[in-house]
Parts: structure tokens; C-alpha cells; sequence
């Protein structure tokens, strides 16, 4: 039991040394252009500007006209577009594999669209890597891919039509391969081509060049090209 002077010291350092938030790190803000904000499962939030650290739990949420970078310690990329909720669910990886501490890299795309690169995660351990969203779940096999929710927010997303994109999940994938899967079915999509998700009871299906999105970022946000010769709607 502590007695008073005791409890006294305890006080004294806590309020000099705060609780240490034990969330791992899960990488860095590289390019920043607006406003990005972070915050915790347990309510912090939190301001991040270029060289901020990314953890595990964060959700992500950039403001009107933001584009943000991240940097993961696995060497992966992602680039958040304007109006973008993303959510870091899970992130484990060490350079040597642990027994204890196994790959794991969870991402939930909650609204808007990314652009993303796999690291080693995706490289080494495919099945380790998966990114959520309220449409389906998508998977890898070390590749560039975009993703982009449409529910009625896409209305200055141009289309082939002129029509603004149906509601709904469009992804791309520019190298590499991905699968897109729910409850209702199963695709793979590989380079230089598009996949379209009504919603969570629609089965996944690839889609014409003609009627995917292709998901595009600045130049000095972007790491890898996108598909030479495509003439898909690309969102800007």
C-alpha cells in the first residue's frame, strides 16, 4: 500500500512524465499539401504536418483540396486524396520476421480515395495485407492500386458520360495484381485493369477502361506511374 509520501512522488512524476502512448509506429507524413488530421481509438486528436509519425489505431481524416503522403515502415506508400477517411487498423512488421510480432498490415478505407504502394508486407507476406471498406475487402500481391468510395460525393469526378459515377467502389490497378472479394463474390484485377462494387451485395466485377476511375494524385505525391494507354476516367 502507498503511504503518503509515496503517493505524494507518484503524483509529483506523473505529472512530469505523462502515461507513454504504446501504439506502434506505423510510418511518416512524407508530402503534405492542407490540412491532415489524426485521431486515436481512445479520442485524441491531433494536428500532423510533414515528418509526423503515423501510428497504429490512427484514423485519418484530410480536409477540402488535401492531398498527405504516408510513408510506412515496410517501405509501403499511401496517398490520401481531399476529403479522405482512413484508418491505420493494424500495422506490425518487423525487418527480420518475428515469431511473436507477425506481418500485419490492416488499412480501412472509410470515405473518399487513396492511392497505394505495398511494401515488403505485401511483397513477402500477401495474405497479411488487406485494406477494408464498406463495399468489399481488398488483397494483394505486391502492387500499385487505387480505391475510391463513391456515395454521393463524386459529383465533380468526370466521366466518360458526363454523368457523375454511380455510387459505389472503383479500384485500379497499375502493377502488380489485386482481389477484390465480399460476401457475394470474388475478382481478381490485374495490371491495367478496373473493378466496380455497387455495394456490399453486389459481387465484385471488372469494368472497361471506359467505366472504371482510375485513381490519380499530384506528381510530387506519386511514387509509381499509372498504366500507359489507358483511357479510363481518372479522378481528379
Amino acid at each position: 500500500m502507498l503511504n503518503l509520501k509515496n503517493a505524494s512522488l507518484f503524483l509529483l512524476i506523473s505529472l512530469f512524465f505523462p502515461v507513454l502512448s504504446w501504439a506502434e509506429v506505423a510510418g511518416n507524413v512524407t508530402h503534405l499539401g492542407g490540412i491532415l488530421h489524426a485521431t486515436q481509438p481512445d479520442g485524441t486528436s491531433r494536428m500532423l504536418s510533414t515528418k509526423s509519425e503515423i501510428l497504429e489505431g490512427d484514423t485519418l481524416k484530410t480536409e477540402k483540396d488535401t492531398f498527405a503522403r504516408i510513408k510506412f515502415v515496410d517501405g509501403g506508400d499511401v496517398v490520401l486524396r481531399p476529403e479522405t477517411v482512413f484508418k491505420v487498423t493494424a500495422y506490425s512488421y518487423r525487418q527480420v520476421p518475428e515469431s511473436d510480432h507477425p506481418d500485419k498490415v490492416q488499412f480501412d478505407l472509410l470515405k473518399g480515395g487513396m492511392r497505394s504502394v505495398t511494401g515488403q508486407v505485401g511483397k513477402r507476406s500477401p495474405t497479411a495485407f488487406q485494406m477494408n471498406t464498406s463495399s468489399a475487402i481488398l488483397g494483394v500481391r505486391g502492387t500499385d492500386f487505387g480505391a475510391q468510395l463513391c456515395n454521393n460525393d463524386c459529383g465533380n469526378i468526370p466521366t466518360v458520360s458526363g454523368r457523375p459515377p454511380e455510387n459505389g467502389l472503383y479500384t485500379d490497378t497499375a502493377m502488380g495484381a489485386t482481389v477484390v472479394h465480399n460476401a457475394a463474390g470474388s475478382v481478381d484485377v490485374p495490371a491495367g485493369s478496373f473493378s466496380y462494387i455497387a455495394s456490399p451485395n453486389s459481387a465484385p466485377q471488372l469494368v472497361t477502361a471506359s467505366k472504371g476511375l482510375q485513381v490519380t494524385v499530384p506528381p510530387e505525391f506519386a511514387r509509381a506511374k499509372a498504366p500507359s494507354g489507358s483511357n479510363a476516367c481518372t479522378v481528379q
